[in-house]
């Protein structure tokens, strides 16, 4: 009997490359998904698609809505993709059994969600990060009265409320949770691996090439040997399992920053052998080796000609975006799968809409109904 895997996202592009990596290995593959149309729906590696409750508005009747979907489809894997995995975390202790989830319990996705519960651990552990405090500690004035700091929510997701200030203005007192963060001026590089009892398997290092507000749309990978040894160091000291991502900051001194950690998907994963990915993942103890993709300059094709059309004004920067869209590898198209890169523009309408219609940056509208909104359990 073919086992079943259910992907608990469809409407972002990481969450086709891990559709595409379980189906080559033989699963039958379900998507839940709160958005009746998404990205994923009309691929022809999904068996079948089903709209559930969106965990942001009913994170309870979300976990309902998924078990009943697990035992009526006789679900063997449950894979969380991007935000949503907070709530399916909720899952832990109420699966049915033989049900293997992919993601830790709430309480250690949310130590490395927290910012600054991340911060402080991997200052804990020897690690560089830059200093960082809540607000009304000491520290917090102190880190604002000496030099340039951020100010940011611990629980928020695409860039959502991240603020830079110079030195001296006051730092926030209270209101929601928040912190205080040294600011550190470099080149920002991102991180995806997947990880196995504190063994990283695949880690890919990458920097943002076109960005939509705050959220890459084009990708390069790039060698970065000492950050790959702080995500290893990281991912030994706490034993992790499963998806987890780092963004840096590389300062003048060379030395690599980390000023958050997402422990889930990013656009990293496209850089990566799905398949292989997917098999390492079933598998943890057969040794599967799981290498990177050859080409090291990747984009989603729609947003980064959107945004090489808005540089209409600045003839350098359009020439370039134009290079890129000419010489990066899409993360959608595929010739055995066309449908989601031939509708994507139907398929995220949801997301354009509200993007457009409410003002908000296409990161925030595809994550709005999915974040975490709960703060600490």
């Amino acid at each position: 009997m073919t086992d079943t895997v259910l992907i608990t996202l469809g409407r972002l592009p990481k969450a086709l490359d891990l559709v595409r990596g379980f189906a080559e290995l033989g699963l039958r593959v379900l998507v839940a998904e709160p958005f009746r149309w998404h990205l994923c729906r009309v691929s022809r590696d999904v068996a079948r698609s089903y709209a559930v409750t969106a965990p942001a508005a009913d994170p309870e009747g979300y976990l309902r809505d998924l078990l009943a979907l697990i035992e009526r489809e006789s679900v063997r894997y449950v894979v969380p993709v991007s935000e949503e995995i907070l709530h399916v975390a909720g899952l832990h202790g109420r699966l049915p059994p033989g049900v293997r989830l992919f993601a830790p319990t709430r309480a250690e996705l949310l130590r490395l969600h927290d910012k600054l519960a991340f911060n402080r651990l991997a200052r804990s552990f020897g690690l560089t990060a830059p200093q960082s405090a809540a607000p009304g500690e000491a520290l917090a004035a102190q880190i604002a009265a000496t030099g340039d700091y951020v100010t940011k929510p611990r629980f928020s997701c695409s860039g959502k409320g991240v603020r830079v200030c110079r030195a001296g203005a006051p730092a926030p007192a209270g209101g929601v949770p928040s912190l205080v963060q040294r600011f550190v001026a470099g080149d920002v590089r991102s991180t995806f691996a997947w990880a196995d009892r504190g063994r990283v398997i695949v880690n890919a290092v990458y920097r943002g090439t076109i960005l939509s507000g705050t959220v890459a749309v084009g990708f390069e990978r790039v060698d970065a040997p000492r950050i790959d040894a702080w995500v290893r160091e990281f991912v030994a000291r706490s034993a992790h399992t499963g998806f987890i991502s780092f963004d840096f900051v590389v300062d003048a001194a060379g030395e690599p920053q980390a000023i958050e950690c997402n422990p889930r998907v990013t656009s990293g994963v496209h850089f990566v052998d799905a398949t292989a990915l997917a098999a390492a993942m079933l598998r943890p103890d057969a040794g599967t080796q799981v290498r990177l993709r050859e080409d090291t300059l990747r984009q989603q094709f729609y947003p980064c000609l959107t945004e090489t059309q808005r540089a209409i004004f600045d003839a350098g920067e359009r020439a370039r975006r134009w290079r890129h869209l000419r010489t990066a590898r899409d993360v959608v198209w595929s010739r055995r799968d066309p449908l989601p890169f031939l509708t994507m523009t139907f398929t995220s309408a949801q997301i354009l809409r509200m993007s457009i219609f409410e003002g908000v940056s296409l990161g925030e509208a595809a994550t709005r109904d999915i974040e975490w909104q709960g703060g600490e359990a």
